[in-house]
């Protein structure tokens, strides 16, 4: 390939990701595919059952991406870079990330590669991969991928070219793969009656009528499908991509719209998801919102109960909410706190055998059927519960007391911050009689710190938090600087 990327380039919390044309260039997406290709393409790692594709010793890669209209032209370089290192290519197309995730396994391919920004505006976009499995990357397996595109060597000379395929119809694999993961309910909710004798599968939101917004994202098309084939009445929103308009106004970072919508067509319960569709959040009847942690209470206690939750513990970062860990106390469920991110959440299910894990925003792992998060998954089992209950979405929610939270960002650079901010974290959790929170972590995409208080009371969580805010201010102003010769 040309000269090495050296515009500052690295992963982050989930994968490359920037402005598209600016940050994630043709030229970036080509040359770290190559470099992807010779960490993660080693020959016999896959193959695929179609002419032509999936050949000994040629290594396989599947490749799908969300629908903003950087990702055409960001698709052809990565499948130029990979076929050009020797990968054949499964093209997927348009598909939510956690379906490539799944079909990265499914098919036995050594690595997958998504082209999304996930819940970002349409001006941005990105590239993640996933590992044999379906599993994301360990860092250490990105920082090999990173060195590997920064080196200044030349790639060999290459003979053996990949070749490129549609896949689109390994769609309907995923979907399939969906729908599995539901029980039939115990019995049938009451008021609608369902199809005459449907599958088990078909039956499990039999009587639900549920509004499905889809951000304009990857998920229009799979995911009303799922919901319409187990059983629910679907009034299907943000479901008309154009490349511009993913995640504007619409999707899990918008829930007003599809709580108006509940609200409007009488819906029972409404479900979000973000531009690539590895996470959902909920609304109940009234459009009042639920959150990751309270849709964790729900599968954990349910997964509990029946003897599916591994070790009795579930795993979550440590922006969940002190009311969730009250609520699985209160249940005798175990918690496990990793730092923010759910590569982290992913990981520390792998190493301990643990089956649910999540963060308040909507990714949702369950081990039991992905490997990653994923919205649609989640919506499936988060309505086949509340239905199998007989419970409704807002009493749903009530499992979990959510305590107020505040958030507040302060500008400056984290490193600079001295053993007085330990003081102050250690001032305000006084303050709290451990009936909260307090939480102070650098920001992993802005040179911020970031707070964080819970509280029970929210007049104290502000108290707490404007005090807090005035010392970390202070601490910076205070810190002398380091030179940067």
């Amino acid at each position: 390939m040309g000269e090495p990327i050296q515009r500052g380039l690295r992963f982050r919390t989930d994968g490359v990701r920037g402005i598209a044309g600016h940050d994630v260039t043709a030229a970036l997406a080509l040359d770290l595919s190559v470099a992807a290709a010779a960490v993660l393409g080693r020959p016999g790692d896959g193959g695929y059952e179609d002419p032509g594709i999936g050949r000994p010793g040629i290594p396989v890669a599947v490749v799908g991406r969300d629908p903003r209209a950087s990702g055409d032209f960001l698709e052809a370089a990565v499948v130029a870079g990979l076929a050009s290192a020797g990968v054949d290519v499964l093209l997927l197309g348009v598909i939510p990330t956690p379906g490539v995730a799944y079909l990265t396994q499914a098919l036995g391919a050594a690595f997958g590669v998504v082209i999304s920004a996930s819940h970002n505006p349409a001006s941005y976009n990105g590239i993640k991969f996933f590992g044999p499995g379906g599993a994301k990357l360990p860092s250490d397996v990105e920082d090999q991928i990173e060195a590997r595109l920064r080196s200044a060597r030349p790639s060999p000379a290459n003979t053996i070219f990949g070749k490129v395929a549609d896949a689109s119809a390994e769609h309907e694999r995923y979907l399939d793969h969906l729908l599995s993961t539901l029980p039939a309910p115990h019995e049938r909710s009451p008021g609608r009656t369902p199809p005459r004798d449907p599958p088990a599968r078909a039956r499990a939101l039999a009587g639900l009528r549920i509004v499905a917004d889809c951000a304009h994202g990857a998920a229009y098309r799979i995911a009303p499908e799922a919901l319409r084939r187990a059983g629910a009445e679907v009034v299907t929103i943000g479901a008309q991509p154009n490349g511009l308009n993913i995640n504007d106004g619409y999707g899990s970072t918008s829930l007003g719209t599809v709580a108006a919508a509940v609200v409007e067509y009488g819906a029972d319960a409404g479900v979000a998801y973000d531009g690539d569709a590895d996470r959902c959040l909920a609304v109940d009847a009234h459009g009042q919102p639920v959150d990751g942690d309270q849709i964790l209470t729900l599968l954990a206690t349910e997964l509990k109960e029946s003897g599916r939750l591994t070790h009795d513990a579930v795993v979550v970062t440590v922006m969940s909410n002190q009311g969730f860990h009250v609520a699985m106390r209160e249940v005798g469920i175990t918690v496990i706190e990793t730092p923010v991110g759910d590569k982290h959440v992913s990981a520390t299910m792998l190493d301990g055998g643990y089956v649910l894990g999540g963060e308040p925003s909507g990714h949702i792992i369950m081990g039991e059927y992905a490997a990653t998060g994923d919205g649609i998954l989640t919506s499936l089992q988060l309505l086949a519960v509340v239905n199998r209950r007989g419970m409704t979405m807002a009493a749903a929610a009530k499992m979990m007391r959510k305590y107020p939270q505040l958030l507040v960002n302060v500008p400056g650079d984290a490193s600079q911050l001295g053993p007085g901010v330990a003081a102050a974290v250690s001032r305000a959790e006084s303050k709290l009689a451990g009936n909260g929170r307090v939480l102070v972590r650098p920001s992993g995409t802005e040179p911020a710190i970031r707070l964080m208080v819970q509280a029970a009371d929210a007049d104290l969580a502000e108290q707490v938090i404007g005090q807090l805010e005035a010392e970390v201010r202070l601490a910076l102003a205070q810190r002398p600087r380091t030179s940067s010769s």
